[in-house]
């Protein structure tokens, strides 16, 4: 027993302010059902006289469908709220707070549809009419889609599991590598640091209109004319 109330304990200090107060709701919600949610009424002659009897009686003595799935979405809110505490990991379609305000909003419309489809009981002259207990109730559920909103509006973080694998760091492509640019063609020539080579340049033949008598060339002699003879 010591056990289980130590387990309790250190789940409910698991759990965040957003958490707890949809959990509170769904208790209180649990215990509105032992409250007398109907009165039923029926008139019998005793002695001769007319008497009304009145009984009340609470979600748990009128077995519906009403009363079966409210017990159910309290239930199940507590179940899920034990289990966030309890670090499991799941996901559930929207999160657990629009699951839970979901939830509420449907308590709220059992009830009051209950309004104006009340229970049948057998007997002649029984009359069945709602009684404060289930407004209760109502409010209740209006509290649990409440929690449920504050707790989706907090993104409370869910559970991971503690073997998962870490996420993939996203990888961003290697830029490609850039295109050498083109060799120019009229780009001028690198700078060399050896020596520049000489290129013998080869002199050119001279003319005739360039030759005259007398002057000597180093490519051709002169032609020699001898004196004419007397």
């Amino acid at each position: 027993m010591s056990g289980a109330l130590a387990r309790i304990g250190r789940n409910w200090r698991a759990l965040s302010s957003e958490q707890r107060l949809p959990a509170i709701a769904g208790i209180a919600l649990l215990v509105s059902m032992l409250l007398p949610w109907y009165r039923e009424s029926q008139t019998l002659v005793v002695k001769g006289r007319p008497e009304r009897l009145v009984n009340s009686l609470n979600a748990f003595e009128v077995y519906s469908f009403v009363e079966a799935a409210i017990f159910v979405v309290a239930v199940g809110v507590l179940v899920l709220l034990w289990t966030r505490a309890e670090r499991k990991a799941y996901h559930l379609p929207g999160g657990d707070g629009t699951v839970i305000m979901g939830a509420g909003l449907w308590v709220m419309f059992l009830i009051f549809y209950r309004q104006f489809d009340r229970p049948n009981r057998s007997g002649v002259g029984v009359d069945v009419s709602v009684d404060w207990g289930i407004f209760i109730a109502f409010l209740l559920g209006a509290l649990l889609a409440y929690a449920g909103y504050r707790l989706r509006a907090a993104h409370v973080p869910e559970p991971v599991v503690d073997d998962a694998p870490p996420a993939e760091a996203e990888t961003v492509p290697a830029p490609a590598a850039a295109d050498p640019p083109p060799a120019a063609a009229d780009a001028p020539p690198e700078a060399d640091d050896t020596e520049p080579t000489v290129v013998a340049r080869r002199r050119q033949r001279p003319t005739a209109e360039d030759v005259f008598d007398g002057q000597l060339s180093f490519d051709e002699p002169a032609e020699y004319r001898p004196p004419p003879r007397g």
